[in-house]
């Protein structure tokens, strides 16, 4: 039960990580965002400083190594989800279409107005006082949260005016646009004058007609027909604006150009039909734009509002004749169709591609298959069985001796990941591991040496693995992480060697590699907080003559006396196990803590200890009532 409550505290603290890094990320990815559009400027700006305003928080939460409790786990995912939002919001305002976003700018409003809801609802109830962050983030960010509540988006006088003037130019008479002050006065407020400036909207712009897939046919409508606008006034002679021919503009020489039939262009994308079709209206369509729009559970004619009284689909034989005819008379190349959708891809098959890639030539792919798989692997149980069930633990275990540091750090905490579960587990031991694991352990990044020894712990866990592991010269390596690894390598390889060291060979390897004082250090650093662990491998290894004889030192015993009467419950716990072990192999260690005043201590534990501390608390009074002259202390 110890052992798996280690396990969970480290998978614990190894996903709050994780998922802190990428919010990290994607606050950082935030802040390099360069200038955004004219319209929603003042709130993308505002909405990137509250994003600045939790990295405080998030660096707190990056740091802390104790056992972070489900609700601040789940706290944590609910603002990913908002984060993921906010960086959405934050991209189109600062590279999404000029026109769409002045002609949407109640939508937008709507979208800042929705992200700053999921932030206050990601924060509410989150555990500050819990997991220990400072009363001064703690304020910061429930100041933020309050902001967040009284801010109301709207629109301000630039962004009025600019929608003023939209819906001018919209109106406007197409054939006098040339004439027409307000796109005029339009194009400059949004720096649509130049061919290249224009060029980039339409990029833009048939991006977002892709992406609606025939949603909302009436706003794109409106979009293409401002963008040919601004074209035209600008010289540019195009008919449709989502065809890619070389424009000329006024100060080029004029181009001649082929104006195609208005009623040859589908209604929706405003491109030329290839396969025409009629519904129940009478109205004409492309036939792939409308099955899109009637697969989005639409009943009704994009065009005219009509219901349609049935959804079958008529080719329009006549005006394909026609379309074909015009294209042959003016030497007129009919785009090519495109190709059908992929059809969908399931999970599975998203997994079973990314482990196929893990064995790829190209590194980069490798890269990015075995990240994706460390991801995958830390999601839930059912991912876990995805991956292991589709082949992806051997490829994982050959590239644990892959001459590529990442690569190696992904897919050991990958495998560490997919370890969790106990028949994984067995499933990975038997791919044999733990030598490519050690070696990582020995020479890998500080991130990849960490996780190497979390590894070597969850695996350990099966009897044959902890005989493997010390006779593979793992201990060692794990004892170095001891001495000079960060907090939590100092955690992972602690954890580590207590699993390895229930073992009675290992305890022998443990104290001969040099064990013992590394750990006494550890109980010496308040700052590490490690006292239970350090306390539970040195029980372990008390058990051994060899163990004893180096721990029975009176500083060591003062130390146990020192912690049974400040330390924590657990801490007390411990150390009386600790004392019990040596006491009773040497009687002099008794009266020694005895002299430092343990007796106290031990009566206060048996009647206020943890109910494991009790029990030791009362065997060592046994052991003080052996003889006469403990009785006499008494």
């Amino acid at each position: 039960m110890e052992e798996e409550k280690e396990l969970s505290k480290c998978n614990n603290c190894r996903i709050v990580r994780d998922v802190v890094e990428e919010l990290i990320g994607i606050v950082e990815a935030a802040k390099s965002m360069g200038e955004f559009r004219g319209t929603q400027k003042k709130e993308s700006q505002m909405l990137q400083r509250r994003l600045r305003q939790c990295l405080p928080l998030l660096e707190e939460l990056r740091d802390l190594d104790a056992q972070i409790p489900e609700d601040c786990i789940s706290c944590l995912h609910r603002l990913k989800r908002a984060f993921i939002l906010a960086k959405k919001l934050l991209k189109t305002c600062h590279a999404g279409s000029k026109i769409y976003l002045v002609l949407e700018t109640d939508a937008m409003l709507s979208r800042f107005n929705s992200v700053y809801d999921k932030l206050n609802h990601a924060m509410d109830g989150f555990p500050y006082k819990e997991i220990g962050i400072s009363e001064e983030v703690k304020e910061q960010v429930e100041l933020m949260c309050m902001q967040l509540k009284r801010a109301k988006p709207r629109m301000d006088n630039q962004d009025m005016e600019l929608t003023t003037d939209m819906m001018t130019v919209l109106l406007a008479d197409t054939d006098r646009i040339s004439e027409c002050e307000a796109i005029k006065r339009l194009a400059n407020k949004l720096s649509l004058n130049t061919l290249e400036e224009l060029r980039v909207e339409t990029i833009v712009i048939r991006k977002l007609v892709k992406e609606r897939r025939g949603q909302n046919a009436e706003g794109t409508e409106k979009i293409i027909n401002l963008l040919d606008k601004f074209k035209r006034f600008a010289g540019i002679e195009q008919a449709n604006v989502l065809d890619d021919p070389a424009p000329c503009n006024r100060t080029l020489q004029k181009c001649a150009s082929i104006t195609i039939p208005f009623e040859f262009l589908c209604p929706i994308t405003l491109e030329m039909m290839r396969d025409p079709v009629i519904v129940a209206t009478g109205q004409t369509y492309e036939r792939a734009s409308i099955q899109q729009w009637l697969d989005s559970d639409h009943q009704t004619c994009p065009k005219t509002g009509l219901h349609l009284t049935h959804t079958a689909l008529a080719p329009n034989v006549a005006l394909h004749n026609l379309i074909l005819q015009w294209c042959e008379t003016n030497n007129y190349q009919l785009p090519k169709k495109d190709p059908p959708p992929p059809p969908k891809i399931t999970r599975a098959d998203k997994v079973i591609t990314l482990i196929q890639n893990l064995s790829s030539s190209q590194l980069q792919i490798q890269r990015k298959a075995v990240t994706k798989i460390r991801m995958i692997s830390r999601e839930s149980p059912e991912s876990r069985v995805l991956i292991a069930d589709n082949g992806g633990i051997p490829p994982l275990v050959q590239l644990l001796s892959y001459p590529d540091s990442k690569i190696q750090e992904h897919a050991v905490t990958a495998l560490l990941n997919l370890s969790i579960d106990d028949k994984i587990k067995k499933q990975v031991s038997k791919e044999n591991p733990i030598p490519a694991i050690i070696e990582i352990l020995q020479n890998g990044t500080i991130g990849a040496k960490e996780n190497s020894a979390a590894a070597l712990f969850s695996l350990s866990m099966i009897d044959e693995n902890k005989t493997l592991i010390g006779a593979s010269n793992g201990i060692p390596p794990l004892i170095n992480l001891l001495t000079e690894g960060t907090i939590r390598g100092k955690k992972d390889a602690a954890t580590a060697l207590f699993n390895l060291t229930l073992s009675h060979p290992n305890k022998v390897r443990a104290i001969e590699g040099g064990a013992i004082k590394p750990l006494l250090k550890m109980l010496e650093n308040e700052r590490l907080d490690m006292v239970d662990e350090a306390l539970s491998v040195l029980l372990l290894l008390a058990a051994h003559p060899d163990g004893r004889k180096e721990l029975g030192q009176l500083s060591f015993i003062e130390t146990l006396v020192k912690f049974m009467r400040q330390g924590t419950p657990k801490n007390k716990e411990c150390a009386s196990a600790v004392l019990l072990k040596l006491c009773l192999n040497n009687s002099n260690l008794l009266l020694a803590a005895l002299q430092y005043g343990v007796y106290e201590h031990v009566v206060d534990i048996s009647q206020n200890g943890t109910k494991r501390g009790q029990k030791k608390a009362g065997a060592i009074f046994q052991l003080m009532n052996k003889g006469d002259r403990f009785l006499s202390r008494t």
